[in-house]
Protein backbone atom coordinates (compact mmCIF):
# COMPACT_ATOMS: atom_id res chain seq x y z
CA UNK A 1 0.00 0.00 0.00
CA UNK A 2 0.85 3.43 -1.14
CA UNK A 3 1.64 5.82 1.63
CA UNK A 4 -1.17 8.14 0.50
CA UNK A 5 -3.29 5.35 0.48
CA UNK A 6 -2.25 4.16 4.15
CA UNK A 7 -2.83 7.92 5.60
CA UNK A 8 -6.42 7.85 3.11
CA UNK A 9 -7.32 4.60 5.29
CA UNK A 10 -5.86 5.67 8.94
CA UNK A 11 -7.79 9.27 8.60
CA UNK A 12 -11.61 6.76 7.81
CA UNK A 13 -10.35 5.15 10.92
CA UNK A 14 -9.52 7.79 12.80
CA UNK A 15 -12.85 9.67 12.08
CA UNK A 16 -14.85 6.76 12.66
CA UNK A 17 -13.19 6.31 16.32
CA UNK A 18 -13.55 9.92 17.04
CA UNK A 19 -17.40 9.41 15.66
CA UNK A 20 -17.68 6.98 18.27
CA UNK A 21 -16.14 8.99 21.50
CA UNK A 22 -18.92 9.77 23.65
CA UNK A 23 -19.54 14.13 23.77
CA UNK A 24 -19.21 13.61 27.77
CA UNK A 25 -15.25 11.87 26.70
CA UNK A 26 -14.58 15.10 24.34
CA UNK A 27 -15.53 17.47 26.60
CA UNK A 28 -13.90 16.21 29.12
CA UNK A 29 -10.37 15.62 27.21
CA UNK A 30 -11.21 18.93 25.72
CA UNK A 31 -11.16 21.13 28.79
CA UNK A 32 -8.30 19.00 29.86
CA UNK A 33 -5.81 19.84 27.02
CA UNK A 34 -7.42 23.80 27.18
CA UNK A 35 -6.59 23.36 30.89
CA UNK A 36 -2.57 22.31 30.39
CA UNK A 37 -1.71 24.30 27.25
CA UNK A 38 -2.86 27.44 28.88
CA UNK A 39 -0.52 26.53 32.47
CA UNK A 40 2.25 25.84 29.49
CA UNK A 41 5.11 28.55 30.20
CA UNK A 42 5.60 28.91 26.72
CA UNK A 43 2.04 30.46 26.77
CA UNK A 44 2.62 32.36 29.43
CA UNK A 45 5.71 33.96 28.00
CA UNK A 46 4.10 34.14 24.52
CA UNK A 47 3.10 37.49 23.11
CA UNK A 48 1.43 36.04 19.99
CA UNK A 49 -0.57 33.16 19.61
CA UNK A 50 -1.18 30.86 16.57
CA UNK A 51 -4.09 28.26 16.78
CA UNK A 52 -6.58 26.62 14.84
CA UNK A 53 -10.07 26.63 15.18
CA UNK A 54 -11.97 23.33 15.99
CA UNK A 55 -14.60 22.23 14.51
CA UNK A 56 -17.03 18.82 13.87
CA UNK A 57 -15.05 15.96 15.97
CA UNK A 58 -11.51 18.00 16.63
CA UNK A 59 -10.75 19.87 19.76
CA UNK A 60 -13.02 22.74 21.24
CA UNK A 61 -10.34 25.17 20.82
CA UNK A 62 -13.11 27.91 21.45
CA UNK A 63 -11.68 28.21 25.38
CA UNK A 64 -8.19 28.47 24.54
CA UNK A 65 -8.78 31.19 21.83
CA UNK A 66 -11.14 32.90 24.33
CA UNK A 67 -8.80 32.68 26.84
CA UNK A 68 -5.46 34.53 24.19
CA UNK A 69 -8.17 37.31 23.75
CA UNK A 70 -8.83 37.77 27.49
CA UNK A 71 -5.25 37.77 28.49
CA UNK A 72 -4.18 40.54 25.80
CA UNK A 73 -2.07 38.48 23.89
CA UNK A 74 -2.30 38.55 19.97
CA UNK A 75 -4.12 35.51 18.50
CA UNK A 76 -3.88 34.39 15.10
CA UNK A 77 -5.94 32.12 13.31
CA UNK A 78 -5.51 30.64 9.32
CA UNK A 79 -6.90 32.01 6.53
CA UNK A 80 -6.67 29.91 3.43
CA UNK A 81 -5.33 31.96 0.62
CA UNK A 82 -5.33 29.06 -2.37
CA UNK A 83 -4.63 25.62 -1.83
CA UNK A 84 -2.29 24.07 0.24
CA UNK A 85 -2.03 28.04 1.25
CA UNK A 86 -2.48 29.53 4.38
CA UNK A 87 -1.35 33.25 6.37
CA UNK A 88 -1.60 33.72 9.61
CA UNK A 89 -4.10 36.58 10.24
CA UNK A 90 -4.57 38.25 13.65
CA UNK A 91 -8.23 39.12 15.16
CA UNK A 92 -9.22 40.69 17.55
CA UNK A 93 -12.62 38.98 18.19
CA UNK A 94 -14.10 35.88 17.21
CA UNK A 95 -17.60 37.63 16.30
CA UNK A 96 -14.95 38.12 13.01
CA UNK A 97 -15.14 34.64 12.33
CA UNK A 98 -17.07 34.03 8.54
CA UNK A 99 -17.11 30.44 7.34
CA UNK A 100 -14.17 29.82 5.58
CA UNK A 101 -12.43 27.22 3.37
CA UNK A 102 -13.70 23.74 4.26
CA UNK A 103 -16.35 25.49 6.14
CA UNK A 104 -14.04 26.20 8.76
CA UNK A 105 -14.68 29.72 10.93
CA UNK A 106 -11.75 32.16 9.62
CA UNK A 107 -10.80 35.94 9.84
CA UNK A 108 -12.02 38.35 7.32
CA UNK A 109 -9.49 39.06 4.37
CA UNK A 110 -9.05 42.41 5.98
CA UNK A 111 -7.53 41.51 8.70
CA UNK A 112 -3.77 41.80 9.57
CA UNK A 113 -1.30 38.95 8.17
CA UNK A 114 1.28 38.29 10.85
CA UNK A 115 4.43 36.37 9.99
CA UNK A 116 5.40 33.27 11.48
CA UNK A 117 8.56 34.55 12.80
CA UNK A 118 6.49 37.26 15.11
CA UNK A 119 5.01 34.24 16.33
CA UNK A 120 5.69 32.70 19.85
CA UNK A 121 3.48 29.49 20.08
CA UNK A 122 1.56 27.71 17.46
CA UNK A 123 -1.07 25.14 18.48
CA UNK A 124 -1.24 22.42 15.52
CA UNK A 125 -4.34 20.18 14.73
CA UNK A 126 -4.15 16.70 13.41
CA UNK A 127 -6.39 13.72 12.70
CA UNK A 128 -4.07 11.75 15.23
CA UNK A 129 -0.06 11.57 16.14
CA UNK A 130 1.82 9.85 17.61
CA UNK A 131 3.72 10.77 20.92
CA UNK A 132 6.58 11.39 19.19
CA UNK A 133 5.02 14.35 16.91
CA UNK A 134 4.39 12.54 13.81
CA UNK A 135 0.83 13.80 12.75
CA UNK A 136 -1.83 12.83 10.11
CA UNK A 137 -4.05 15.86 9.41
CA UNK A 138 -6.55 16.18 6.80
CA UNK A 139 -4.65 15.89 4.18
CA UNK A 140 -4.11 19.14 2.53
CA UNK A 141 -1.03 20.06 3.16
CA UNK A 142 -1.18 23.13 5.04
CA UNK A 143 -0.15 22.46 8.23
CA UNK A 144 3.30 20.78 6.48
CA UNK A 145 4.02 23.76 4.37
CA UNK A 146 3.75 26.34 7.48
CA UNK A 147 6.26 24.18 10.14
CA UNK A 148 8.57 24.16 7.16
CA UNK A 149 9.49 27.09 7.49
CA UNK A 150 8.26 28.00 11.47
CA UNK A 151 10.89 28.14 14.13
CA UNK A 152 9.13 28.82 17.18
CA UNK A 153 7.65 26.57 19.84
CA UNK A 154 5.12 24.12 18.74
CA UNK A 155 2.46 21.79 20.37
CA UNK A 156 0.70 19.59 18.58
CA UNK A 157 -3.18 18.63 20.10
CA UNK A 158 -4.60 15.33 20.29
CA UNK A 159 -7.02 12.92 22.51
CA UNK A 160 -5.25 10.36 23.79
CA UNK A 161 -7.82 7.57 23.02
CA UNK A 162 -7.00 8.61 19.26
CA UNK A 163 -3.39 8.86 19.63
CA UNK A 164 -1.26 5.74 17.27
CA UNK A 165 1.53 4.93 17.36
CA UNK A 166 2.42 4.17 13.85
CA UNK A 167 1.66 7.12 11.27
CA UNK A 168 2.92 6.78 7.88
CA UNK A 169 5.30 9.63 7.13
CA UNK A 170 6.74 11.37 4.26
CA UNK A 171 9.31 13.57 3.09
CA UNK A 172 6.84 16.56 3.26
CA UNK A 173 5.94 15.94 6.45
CA UNK A 174 6.99 17.32 9.61
CA UNK A 175 7.12 16.14 12.90
CA UNK A 176 5.98 18.20 16.48
CA UNK A 177 8.35 18.04 18.90
CA UNK A 178 5.38 18.56 22.23
CA UNK A 179 2.58 16.31 22.05
CA UNK A 180 -0.17 17.77 24.61
CA UNK A 181 -3.43 15.16 25.33
CA UNK A 182 -5.66 15.44 28.34
CA UNK A 183 -3.12 13.01 29.89
CA UNK A 184 0.16 15.16 29.78
CA UNK A 185 2.53 16.60 27.46
CA UNK A 186 4.83 13.95 25.92
CA UNK A 187 8.32 16.01 24.02
CA UNK A 188 9.91 13.88 21.51
CA UNK A 189 7.61 10.56 22.91
CA UNK A 190 8.48 11.16 26.44
CA UNK A 191 6.58 12.59 29.18
CA UNK A 192 7.22 16.03 30.09
CA UNK A 193 7.04 18.28 32.81
CA UNK A 194 4.79 16.37 36.04
CA UNK A 195 2.30 18.58 37.84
Amino acid sequence: MTENLEKKALRATIRQLAGQLSPRYRASADLAIARRLLALPEYRSAGTVFCFVGTGLEIDTRPILEQVLADGKTLCLPLCVSPGIMELRAVRSLDQLAPGSYGIPAPPESSPVVSPDQTDLAVIPCVTCSREGRRLGRGGGYYDRFLASYRGAAVLLCRERLLRQEIPFGLHDYPVPWVLTEAGLFEDGTPARPE
